[in-house]
C-alpha cells in the first residue's frame, strides 16, 4: 500500500488525524518538500510529533528515481507525504500512476490547500478563482520581469471576471530542510514585479496561511509593493470585480481601501 498524505499548511498540527494516524501506522515514511514547506516547523519537530523517521527526498529522487518508494510500497505500508494536499502537484499524480502500474494499491488523505485558505482568509468566493499561476524569480526563467504566461493567465481570468491566485517562487537549494539556505518570494517583491503590468490593480496578500497569526493586506499592487509583510509562505490573489459581500470582506479584514 502507498497512502498520500497531505501535511496541511503551517506546522506539525497541520495535519488531519486520519493523515496522523497512517503515518504512525506506516512501515515506512517518505517526503518531498521542494513543492511546498511547512514553515512554522522542522523536520526533527515533524518526526517527534507524528513518531516516525522521514525519509527526505529531492525532486530527483521522486521524478527521476522514484523506485525506493515503490519497492518499499510493494511489500510494506508506505506514506508518501507533502506540504497542503498531496496532489495538487503533478509530480505526486504520476507517482501515484507509477505505483498502479506496478500493482501497487493507493489511496490518498487530503489536507488543506493554500487555496481554500485564500478564499476563506479573504472572504473572495472560491468559486470565482479562475487558473491559478505561478510567479518565479528572475533567474528562475532566465529572463527580465513578469513570464508572457504569467500576463496571460491573469489577463485571460480579468477577462472572464474571475480571481486569479498567484502562488510565489520558492528556492530550495539542501532537500532535507535546512531553512537558512532557502528563498521564499515576499508578496512585495511580487506587487513589485506584476505591477508594471498591471498598473492601479487591486491586489491581495495573504501571509502564513495556517499559522496563528495569518496576515491578510488587499490594497492597489503599487502600494503592496512598498510594504512588508513578515514571514512566509506569501500567496498573491489579483481578484476580478467584487461581489458586494466580497467588497466588504476585504475592507473588514483586509482593510482594503474604499474607492
Amino acid at each position: 500500500m502507498l497512502t498520500f498524505v497531505g501535511l496541511g499548511l503551517y506546522d506539525e498540527r497541520s495535519v488531519t488525524v486520519a493523515g496522523r494516524d497512517a503515518i504512525r501506522d506506516a512501515d515506512r515514511v517518505f517526503a518531498e518538500f521542494y513543492t511546498s514547506r511547512l514553515v512554522g516547523t522542522d523536520l526533527e519537530t515533524l518526526e517527534s510529533t507524528l513518531n516516525t523517521t522521514i525519509e527526505v527526498r529531492d525532486r530527483a529522487g521522486i521524478e527521476q528515481d522514484p523506485e525506493p518508494i515503490l519497492s518499499a510500497a510493494e511489500g510494506e505500508d508506505v506514506v508518501f507525504c507533502t506540504a497542503g494536499d498531496t496532489m495538487v502537484s503533478t509530480t505526486h499524480a504520476d507517482l501515484r500512476l507509477r505505483a498502479e502500474e506496478c500493482g501497487i494499491e493507493t489511496r490518498i488523505v487530503h489536507g488543506t490547500t493554500a487555496q481554500t485558505a485564500a478564499g476563506s482568509l479573504t472572504g473572495l468566493q472560491n468559486y470565482r478563482f479562475g487558473k491559478a499561476t505561478t510567479l518565479p524569480f528572475e533567474d528562475a526563467h532566465g529572463g527580465d520581469g513578469v513570464p508572457d504566461s504569467v500576463v496571460a493567465t491573469i489577463e485571460d481570468n480579468r477577462e472572464r471576471d474571475l480571481h486569479t491566485l498567484v502562488y510565489l517562487d520558492i528556492k530550495v537549494d539542501d532537500p532535507h530542510w535546512d531553512d537558512s539556505d532557502d528563498t521564499y518570494m515576499t508578496a512585495d517583491a511580487a506587487a513589485t514585479l506584476l505591477a508594471e503590468s498591471f498598473p492601479d490593480t487591486l491586489g491581495v496578500v495573504v501571509a502564513r496561511a495556517g499559522s496563528p497569526d495569518p496576515l491578510v493586506v488587499a490594497d492597489t499592487l503599487d502600494e503592496l509593493a512598498t510594504r512588508t509583510f513578515g514571514d512566509p509562505l506569501h500567496l498573491l490573489v489579483i481578484p476580478g470585480s467584487l461581489h458586494p459581500l466580497e467588497r466588504d470582506a476585504l475592507a473588514a479584514f483586509a482593510g482594503a481601501p474604499v474607492e
